[in-house]
């Protein structure tokens, strides 16, 4: 396993101003060509407003108040995923609603300006307050509270969802979702998670748009159950059935993952870190390997991407707050090196990001993105 020197520091300094970052690396240079689609990933999803509270020495007890030492905000839910991979260099365009109150605004302005995401398929509803999630974080865990109402439906446009090169879709036991099957007829390679199924069914027959997808990314707990192995590497081979790229999460194990159209098989472990707060990890896994595949690497190189990223999104807090860009990733991998006595092996393992990370950090690690009031200002 290889050792990690990464600063995990606590406190109010986390939140502290935000800038417009902008990724210094594209992973996809060498395969531009002008008959391209505009966009590398779409996705689509609900937006939510992250309140983050750090620095709590504990949970909150019933009937007592608590103070935090930090807070940051910062959009979540689908917007962990979009912002991790435009952090990665990806061109990324996101279909979601915002609300129209300041929370709607905040998140688009941060997401549009400060992320670089593509919003045109986006919308803004009148009247339709933004889904708010409160999260508490501490000893490694976090304890979430969240409100919303669904938005008003509507028809999708014509030209929704916009061509791109993949599209990342959340499966829903039961239910099909049109614009995947629309998106892999333009070309999209389709990637698939999932969340857990409360109906218990746990019937791979029931999630429908599998047979849309390239790969399939679920944690150990969820592809045991699905297939009824009893371990997760069996899991990964009994879901190439259903589909030709199967990557399963083992937690503090590492990634398995499963080729079947090359016959290639694949284990990465975990990164030691100190993990502060896990919230957007999965997203950020699943960021990292759409990178490595759209780019062509192999197949344990990509699995190793998804958790170095992951790895490093655990050690800060908040969900697309803890995204690393580029700068992490090679502030990192200098760091990393310079370890006394880290293992040779350990480290031939992350060798291809040689030719990748930028020559040196032109910008502080970790980087600090997050305003800590809504609305408080920001500097560029």
């Amino acid at each position: 396993m290889i050792a990690s020197t990464a600063s995990t520091g606590k406190g109010p300094s986390h939140f502290g101003e935000a800038g417009h970052p902008r990724a210094q690396v594209d992973p996809l240079t060498a395969l531009r060509t002008p008959g391209d689609p505009s966009w590398d990933v779409y996705l689509t999803g609900t937006v939510f407003l992250d309140i983050v509270f750090t620095g709590l020495d504990s949970a909150p007890v019933r009937g007592t108040e608590s103070w935090a030492r930090g807070m940051g905000s910062s959009p979540g839910g689908v917007a962990n995923m979009a912002t991790a991979l435009a952090r990665l260099g990806l061109r990324t365009s996101l279909a979601a609603a915002f609300g129209d109150d300041h929370y709607g605004e905040y998140c688009w302005d941060a997401l549009e300006t400060g992320e670089g995401i593509d919003l045109a398929p986006s919308r803004t509803v009148p009247g339709w307050h933004s889904p708010v999630t409160v999260s508490m974080a501490y000893e490694g865990e976090r304890t979430m509270v969240s409100h919303g109402h669904e938005p008003p439906p509507e028809e999708p446009a014509p030209d929704c969802p916009p061509r791109a090169r993949a599209a990342i879709a959340s499966l829903t036991p039961g239910k099909r979702a049109p614009w995947i099957a629309q998106a892999a007829r333009k070309g999209a390679r389709i990637f698939g998670d999932v969340g857990w199924d409360d109906t218990g069914a746990w019937d791979l027959a029931g999630l429908a748009d599998l047979e849309h997808c390239e790969a399939f990314l679920p944690n150990a707990e969820e592809a045991m159950r699905y297939t009824g192995a009893r371990c997760p590497r069996q899991a990964a081979h009994a879901l190439t059935d259903y589909v030709p790229v199967a990557v399963v999460t083992l937690g503090a194990e590492g990634a398995y993952a499963v080729d079947r159209r090359t016959g290639e098989t694949a284990e990465v472990p975990a990164i030691a870190v100190e993990a502060l707060d896990p919230t957007g990890a999965g997203d950020v896994f699943v960021a990292g390997f759409v990178t490595g595949t759209l780019a062509g690497w192999p197949l344990a190189d990509r699995l190793a991407f998804a958790g170095l990223t992951a790895a490093l999104s655990v050690q800060e807090f908040g969900g697309s707050l803890s995204a690393p860009g580029w700068s992490e990733i090679g502030a990192w991998w200098r760091r990393v090196q310079s370890v006394d006595g880290q293992d040779p092996a350990a480290l031939e393992r992350y060798g291809f990001l040689a030719g990748l990370v930028p020559e040196a950090a032109s910008r502080p690690w970790p980087l600090r993105r997050a305003v800590p009031t809504i609305g408080f200002g920001r500097s560029a």
